[in-house]
Formats: structure tokens, C-alpha cells, sequence
């Protein structure tokens, strides 16, 4: 299914009139194909739903996860550090009076995206792991992936984005897990950690 069919499946579905409908992909699709948007797209909404799809029959709160991956990036700026804050808070005040999902766990839900730190709500578990999934990719895709979190860091220069990043990665393999659900502990954990550190090793060469 297309990533717009999927959209307006779930509107529809969650209390949207079809003008609204009509409106808010037009809305979203702009902000995630914006030029300085090389990584965090519509390809990453793509791969996220891809990933939903798989897992389906795995969550409580399926409605409130899809609507949950097409805002959490919603708003995505390299300067500011409320990027998830801001998402959310779209992500609500769009929804309709008579929506059916719960406003609260979306909310929970985009602002997880933020530190992807484990949950006593499972689908917000799963969520944070779609959007990590990308870190346990074969090297040449994880590769691209941090390239392209370069370029969309373009304004800083090496000598401060560097550590930055590098700060950012340690932070991920300094806990004692990445993913938060078990299946993907097992199947993803040791690929990301090697990843990681590949890209830790590079960051210190190119410094």
C-alpha cells in the first residue's frame, strides 16, 4: 500500500473529514520532502510503516502508533532541541473533536522519538525501535543513513559536529540495551553496537 493510501486509510479511520484529509497529506508530504530534509523523509516514514506492518499483530494501540510515525518528525530543525515537542504538539492539535485515539499516548509516543529510553507501554517500545532500526542495517545502508544526517547538519563544520555526534552515538551504546522490545534485542542489538562503533571510529579519524 502506498504511503499516502496508508494516510488517508487511517484518517478516515480516526475521525478526519475527507477535505482535512485532502489538506493534511498535502501538508505533510511538503514539510518531509523539504531540501534539507537527506534523511528524515518521507523514505524514513516508508521504512517505519514497512516495519509497523511486519509487527502488527504485536500492539495494543496500532492507530495511535501509525499516526505516531507520520508526525514524529514533523517538525525537524538541526538548531532547536524541542523538535519532538513541536511534532507532538501538531500531531494533536490537527486531530479532530470526535477522533478515536488517544491523545495522550500519541503524545508519549512522538516524544519518546526523543531519547528512545525503554517504556512500561510496549507499543511506545516498538515505536522508538522502527526508528532506530535503521542503526542495524548492512554497513553500506548505515553508511548512506549517516551521511545523510550530515548533510542535514551541513551548517556545522566538522570540528563541532564531530563531537557532537560522536557524544550522541556513545550515548546509545553506553546503555546497557539500544532496542527497547526483545525481538528486536535478539535479532538487531549486536549489528547496531558494531555499527555504531564503526561510525565512532571514522568520526575520530576525520576530526
Amino acid at each position: 500500500m502506498q504511503l499516502v493510501e496508508r494516510f488517508k486509510n487511517l484518517l478516515v479511520k480516526i475521525g478526519f473529514n475527507e477535505t482535512d484529509i485532502i489538506l493534511r497529506w498535502s501538508d505533510l508530504h511538503n514539510v518531509y520532502s523539504g531540501k534539507s530534509r537527506h534523511y528524515h523523509n518521507l523514505s524514513h516514514l516508508e521504512e517505519m510503516i514497512a516495519l509497523y506492518e511486519i509487527h502488527l499483530s504485536s500492539f495494543e494501540f496500532p492507530d495511535e502508533i501509525l499516526y505516531s510515525i507520520f508526525y514524529h518528525d514533523y517538525v525537524y530543525k538541526v538548531t532547536r532541541k524541542d523538535n519532538e515537542l513541536k511534532s507532538a504538539e501538531h500531531a494533536l492539535s490537527i486531530l479532530p473533536l470526535n477522533t478515536t485515539i488517544k491523545k495522550q499516548l500519541v503524545f508519549d509516543m512522538i516524544l519518546a522519538t526523543q531519547h528512545h529510553k525503554p517504556n512500561k507501554v510496549e507499543d511506545i517500545n516498538w515505536l522508538v525501535d522502527f526508528d532506530l532500526k535503521i542503526l542495524a542495517k548492512d554497513w553500506e545502508d548505515y553508511k548512506k543513513y549517516f551521511e545523510q544526517i550530515r548533510k542535514e547538519y551541513k551548517l556545522y563544520p566538522n570540528f563541532l559536529y564531530n563531537p557532537g555526534r560522536k557524544k550522541a552515538l556513545e550515548h546509545f551504546i553506553a546503555n546497557e540495551f539500544i532496542f527497547q522490545t526483545e525481538e528486536f534485542r535478539n535479532n538487531f542489538e549486536g549489528k547496531a553496537r558494531e555499527n555504531i562503533k564503526r561510525e565512532i571510529e571514522l568520526l575520530g579519524y576525520f576530526a
